[in-house]
């Protein structure tokens, strides 16, 4: 792939890729709890969305720290710190898929399997502190995520 493509194509991956997970986290999810007069059930659609959302994000920034590699090789020093970028990003996706998102399911099965909401189990707290990190995690992707888009589209110096 030339220079130009693959410049082109991390614009496009990266663009479509953060406003994905910007369009599920700030428009998606509040329909849904907003929309469905149950609140477990919106919470669970919302979960599966974000675990889907963050898998996908797994791939893409793998994908897209290989694609910057491949134009700091190249000389394209603007990727430099566009990988950094990309490292915290996947480091907020990992942390939120494969720690948060599966603990916070682990807690809702367990209420479920009481009879309960999760917020009316003797987890409530630990669930809320939970989804405040989620959440914490999720804005600070989403400012790293345009940040990345911003840069990406910066003409190099």
């Amino acid at each position: 792939m030339s220079n130009t493509r693959t410049q082109r194509a991390f614009t496009v991956v990266s663009g479509l890729w953060v406003g994905s997970f910007i369009t599920v986290g700030f428009l998606v999810v509040p329909v849904l709890f907003s929309t469905l007069g149950d609140r477990q059930v919106a919470g669970m659609v919302a979960a599966n969305l974000f675990k889907t959302t963050a898998l996908i994000g797994v791939a893409l920034s793998i994908l897209l720290m290989l694609m910057a590699n491949h134009l700091v090789r190249l000389d394209h020093q603007q990727f430099r710190f566009i990988r950094w970028i990309l490292l915290a990003m996947l480091s907020c996706t990992i942390t939120a898929a494969f720690i948060i998102i599966p603990w916070m399911n682990s807690l809702r099965d367990q209420a479920l399997f009481a009879g309960l909401s999760v917020s009316e189990s003797t987890n409530a707290i630990l669930f809320n502190r939970l989804h405040g990190v989620s959440s914490t995690l999720f804005m600070i992707q989403s400012v790293l995520g345009l940040l990345l888009v911003w840069r990406a589209t910066k003409n190099a110096d």
